[in-house]
């Protein structure tokens, strides 16, 4: 059986959410899921494919995610690796997409891994679960692109059958 590592880092629980709807479609394989945030050493070389899943806040990956790709960047490069992105601003179409995302673009710029397949997808908007000063942070970054400003709801705008579709991809029955 095939070894599928999966790295990601979550905030609020959505990229982690993705990754469990993703490994529906990881039958097959032996699925090893692992926290970014534990600071995790890892030899990539026992492993099938790597995949790597980090959200966005306020502009920003975690540096555990930055941390990961420069102890392992070695490993990365020679590995059948995944990389994708969890953002608020892919709730737009046309930054829904790995060329047309700037974080995904800056993400290039500064690391030395380049990923096999990259992907983008939408997160969700979790006003309950913030305090007071993240939710004026976001309500500001959400008046600015014209996102909801109403912290009476949570919206999700993950667009779950592109998730799918990515991870049969991964899978290589996509």
């Amino acid at each position: 059986m095939e070894k599928l590592l999966v790295l990601y880092s979550s905030r609020n629980g959505q990229t982690h959410k993705i990754i469990e709807a993703m490994r529906c479609e990881f039958s097959g394989y032996d699925v090893e899921l692992v926290d970014l945030h534990t600071n995790p050493r890892k030899n990539l070389s026992k492993y099938d494919k790597v995949l790597i899943g980090a959200s966005i806040r306020y502009g920003r990956f975690h540096d555990s995610v930055h941390n990961f790709i420069q102890h392992h960047s070695e490993q990365l490069a020679v590995a059948d690796s995944t990389f994708f992105c969890v953002c608020l601003t892919a709730r737009k179409p046309e930054k829904a997409v790995p060329e047309n995302n700037a974080y995904i673009k800056k993400f290039l710029a500064q690391s030395p891994w380049r990923p096999r397949t990259i992907g983008v997808f939408a997160g969700a908007l979790k006003y309950s679960e913030y305090n007071w000063w993240q939710t004026r942070i976001i309500q500001l970054i959400m008046k600015i692109t014209g996102g909801s400003t109403d912290t009476s709801q949570d919206l999700e705008f993950t667009d779950w059958d592109k998730v799918s579709e990515f991870a049969r991809k991964i899978a290589g029955r996509g």
